[in-house]
């Protein structure tokens, strides 16, 4: 018996942008523990997390054909799904949550920025970080990977991932800093 060749992520990718639902329940079925696995960090319950990973998925197919090659899709799913995520939060005043950046944000919780900011703002200064130390530090802090898992995924060194996460602690401890001292001037 002949095994089939599985679906490429192009093929993938374009059959999703076709509205190809065969295409759409591959890509689901393919990323949705890790997605799963992910909101339930946050989710208040199994429900909460489901509502939001089938929000992230909406998102997703809406803007596959936005998909251009540059990354994996994994990690492109993975931040849409992130961001239904922090909408979602956004919307739900009662359950306002935090990110905890690990030990990195218990070290400095003593900086009086901090309380002020929001998951919004946290998110631009990590898209201000160089593209593989915002990998990094989503994979770590976000997505929970090890630095050796993140190192196979990445195609880099336990160590370099290591770097990376103490660069990206590093520039937005800076980017917070900043953030207070515009925060005090403009008070």
């Amino acid at each position: 018996m002949r095994k089939e060749n599985p679906i490429t992520e192009r093929e993938l990718v374009e059959g999703c942008a076709r509205n190809d639902r065969a295409s759409q329940e591959v890509l689901y079925k393919r990323f949705f523990p890790t997605m799963m696995q992910m909101c339930m960090r946050y989710a208040a319950d199994r429900d909460e997390a489901m509502l939001i990973v089938n929000n992230g998925f909406l998102r997703v197919f809406k803007k596959i054909d936005t998909f251009a090659f540059k990354g994996s899709l994994e990690g492109w799913v993975r931040r849409l799904v992130f961001h239904s995520l922090s909408d979602y939060f956004k919307q739900q005043p009662k359950n306002v949550h935090f990110l905890v950046w690990e030990e990195w944000d218990s070290r400095n919780t003593d900086n009086p920025a901090l309380p002020n900011l929001y998951l919004e703002d946290l998110l631009g200064m990590v898209d201000q970080l160089p593209p593989a130390t915002k990998d990094v530090f989503y994979l770590y802090a976000i997505d929970g990977y090890t630095h050796n898992e993140i190192g196979k995924y990445l195609g880099m060194s336990e160590g370099t991932s290591k770097w990376h996460l103490n660069a990206a602690r590093k520039r937005l401890k800076e980017l917070i800093a900043q953030q207070n001292l515009n925060q005090t001037y403009a008070g």
